[in-house]
């Protein structure tokens, strides 16, 4: 069975992986916190895509960039003037929708892509859910978070909360190619928190007023855009494909390699090919059910202002396929907007060529944390009727806690010591828990549902053989193994190694 949206975050509030924000007070719609699971979970998620994208390759080099910056920057970047939602207001009642959100609601109907004329069309068609009033006529809200900097509180002191990751990265481009020594082609990656005004916050993680980005801004040489020298490394990758022809001709996404989807046009340049290949990779790799994952083609009129072509990878949630990853072809957009609002030069001399360039960024990958964090736990979750309990099958990597030690009866001081013992020599590596509450049944199970791997059990053997019993979460097999060796042990599980072949 697969859960609804809300359903899972009940299951993800009683698991202390993600509670309503401020709940004591009634909470704030669009905002969540993330409980003592879910924070480890959540680190765990991003070491792994930081270690993926950014520790094992050579040709990207990472930022920690703040969250307030001066106010040109989002003059430059358009997002004072673009930034904006479609909204519908009701004349009557004051009730606020997004109006192609309420669209799909109200009508079943995808609005992806459709222009504001069309939505202004079939929103007269509709009515206020709370009055059954008519609409006004369709408005534009402008998602940035506006604050004041320094004492004084006018239109010279005001700043943004960033709604983006990415425009420092483009502010401190010249900077971080000189000191991290990049040559063409090559990336500058960040992750960090995002902030946007959504009119009408839904689906729990999905759309939020707060969020996490993992992103990266990949440039390239503005007469190679056509030369991805890595496309060979995806291009075997078969994912179902959702072409903007294939939308307009209302016929169904095809499955198809994405070396083929390059070569028939169907995709444009090999680099957006390679980012959705790359980061299907890392999904899938880390657990994630490749049959759930489409790659989307933005309809001309979804593109945004500065996008020549748009990707997005999707997912297939319970309310629908959504987005996880826009990947936008931007040009030169950034850095000339950049260069004309600040009068700086952010051109590069390239080697290779001998020439001054502006670099295009052909592809933009922009992941959701929060939006991963869910597609995680939706291929882990399994209500297992044989056991009778949930069990959330995370990759060890992700797993918030890899080990949990127990000993075998909690009232006999040997075994806890010993299980102590245990516990501190496995958390010295890895993430690990001592639990002596209940039965060894009990603990099993509070194990399963918040996705730790293999629990250990120290047992009155364990005192006359120094060994201990190591219980795999997925298969329930045991196998018996010296404290000597528990250390390597676990780190090959973590590795790859099968249970089976311990």
């Amino acid at each position: 069975m697969t859960l609804t949206i809300d359903e899972m975050a009940t299951f993800c509030k009683r698991k202390g992986l993600v509670y309503p924000n401020s709940e004591l007070y009634g909470g704030l719609a669009g905002v969540f916190d993330y409980g003592p699971l879910g924070a480890e979970l959540k680190r765990n998620l991003m070491r792994e895509w930081w270690r993926f994208f950014v520790q094992q390759r050579e040709d990207i080099a990472g930022i920690d960039g703040a969250i307030l910056a001066h106010p040109k920057v989002w003059v430059a970047s358009g997002h004072v003037q673009n930034f904006t939602d479609p909204m519908l207001e009701c004349p009557k009642c004051g009730e606020k929708q997004r109006a192609d959100h309420f669209i799909e609601t109200a009508t079943g109907k995808s609005a992806d892509g459709l222009s504001r004329k069309e939505l202004a069309a079939m929103a007269k068609e509709l009515r206020c859910p709370r009055c059954s009033s008519p609409w006004k006529e369709l408005g534009a809200f402008n998602m940035m978070f506006a604050t004041h900097v320094g004492p004084v509180r006018d239109d010279a002191s005001v700043a943004y909360l960033r709604p983006e990751t990415a425009q420092l990265m483009f502010a401190d481009f010249r900077l971080v190619a000189e000191n991290a020594r990049l040559k063409l082609p090559f990336g500058i990656a960040q992750m960090g928190k995002a902030f946007r005004n959504e009119i009408a916050p839904r689906n729990f993680l999905f759309r939020c007023r707060e969020f996490e980005q993992m992103e990266i801004e990949y440039f390239i040489h503005p007469k190679q855009l056509m030369e991805c020298p890595y496309v060979g490394e995806v291009e075997k990758l078969r994912m179902l494909v959702y072409s903007a022809e294939m939308q307009k001709s209302q016929r169904d996404a095809s499955e198809m390699s994405l070396g083929d989807a390059v070569t028939q046009g169907t995709i444009k340049t090999p680099w957006h090919a390679y980012w959705l290949g790359k980061t299907f990779e890392w999904f899938t790799a880390l657990g994630a059910n490749a049959a759930k994952f489409r790659i989307r083609q933005h309809l001309p009129e979804e593109l945004s202002h500065y996008a020549l072509d748009t990707w997005d990878l999707e997912y297939a949630f319970p309310f629908g396929w959504k987005e996880l990853q826009g990947i936008a072809n931007r040009g030169d957009y950034d850095l000339k907007q950049h260069m004309e609002f600040s009068g700086k030069d952010l051109s590069l001399f390239d080697e290779a060529s001998k020439e001054r360039v502006i670099p295009h960024v052909v592809a933009e990958p922009s992941l959701g944390v929060d939006r991963s964090f869910l597609v995680f736990l939706y291929d882990a979750y399994d209500d297992d009727k044989k056991r009778g309990n949930v069990v959330l099958h995370l990759h060890p990597r992700l797993a918030p806690v890899q080990c949990a030690v127990f000993p075998l009866l909690s009232n006999r001081p040997e075994l806890v010591e010993k299980a102590r013992t245990v516990h501190l020599l496995l958390r010295e590596e890895f993430s690990s828990v001592f639990d002596r509450a209940g039965s060894i049944g009990r603990r099993y199970a509070r194990q399963d549902e918040q996705g730790t791997p293999w629990c250990v059990t120290v047992d009155f053997d364990s005192l006359q053989n120094d060994d201990v019993t190591i219980r795999d979460r997925d298969s329930t097999e045991q196998k018996r193994v010296p404290v000597a060796r528990l250390a390597e042990t676990v780190r090959a599980l973590v590795r790859g190694k099968p249970f089976s072949g311990l």
